[in-house]
């Protein structure tokens, strides 16, 4: 009989505590597939964030560090730089990414650290009860804005890959989602491409990933996966922002 299918063995065999409908787990397993498929497991590092994925030591099979809130690009420029041999990847949500941890995501990317970068973004804090993230849409109703987010009040929503598009420093930056199968093909690929990068040594990579959290959104699993591709991805388009092959905006 042929085997088709497995669990990837860079995956721990336990269960995992995200919410139903939560993407997490969904890009767990294709970071695993890609550790597995480049035969980097027993070389890898994954620094773990302050948020929903702050378990995601006891999930993946490879040396692991939890560092404090936002600090996972500084963490992993660490150990690159000490220890240049490993595949060193940083695990983030969008408030521990693009709110406390700008400033070391953005001079990482500067420096073109040559890490790789796993940012989900599900427009909200997740794991501190759904408070406004800074990639809230506006209009959308958090704890902290209850009438949705006011631009007038609050500011506009940040657009990380546009944002650090405009870094000579950052080699490669991709976003895609993971609400449908077609989209979770193309985060694996995206995914594999960042860690190619790294051990190729092409520099800053980070891959930026639309998932949902339906429980702090107040909707179903079947109407998170709506939210994504109806209401986030007009303002977060898909597609590759800069790549070594092809410099410059948008591709």
């Amino acid at each position: 009989m042929e085997l088709v299918n497995k669990k990837p063995s860079s995956l721990v065999d336990i269960k995992m505590h995200y919410c139903p409908g939560c993407g997490h787990g969904i890009v767990h397993r294709l970071i695993a597939e890609v550790m597995d498929e480049l035969g980097i497991r027993e070389r890898t590092v994954g620094v773990a964030p302050v948020g929903c994925a702050v378990f995601s030591d006891d999930y993946f099979n490879c040396d692991m560090i939890q560092g404090p809130h936002g600090r996972g690009p500084a963490i992993a420029t660490g150990i690159k730089r000490s220890q240049p041999g490993c595949i060193v990847f940083s695990y983030q949500g969008d408030g521990d990414l693009a709110s406390i941890g700008m400033a070391e995501t953005v001079h990482s990317a500067a420096r073109s650290e040559n890490i790789s970068i796993i940012f989900i973004n599900n427009a909200i804090y997740g794991m501190t009860g759904g408070q406004m993230a800074p990639t809230t849409l506006i209009g959308q109703p958090a704890t902290t804005c209850p009438k949705g987010r006011d631009p007038k009040v609050n500011g506009y929503p940040i657009k990380v890959c546009e944002l650090l598009s405009q870094l000579d420093g950052a080699r490669f930056l991709e976003r895609t989602s993971v609400s449908t199968a077609q989209g979770v093909i193309k985060t694996k690929k995206a995914i594999k491409k960042a860690f190619q990068n790294q051990i190729e040594g092409k520099g800053f990579s980070l891959v930026e990933i639309l998932s949902m959290c339906p429980t702090n959104w107040g909707v179903t699993p079947l109407q998170g996966l709506k939210f994504v591709d109806e209401k986030m991805m007009p303002l977060y388009p898909l597609g590759v922002f800069r790549s070594p092959e092809q410099e410059g905006g948008q591709k």
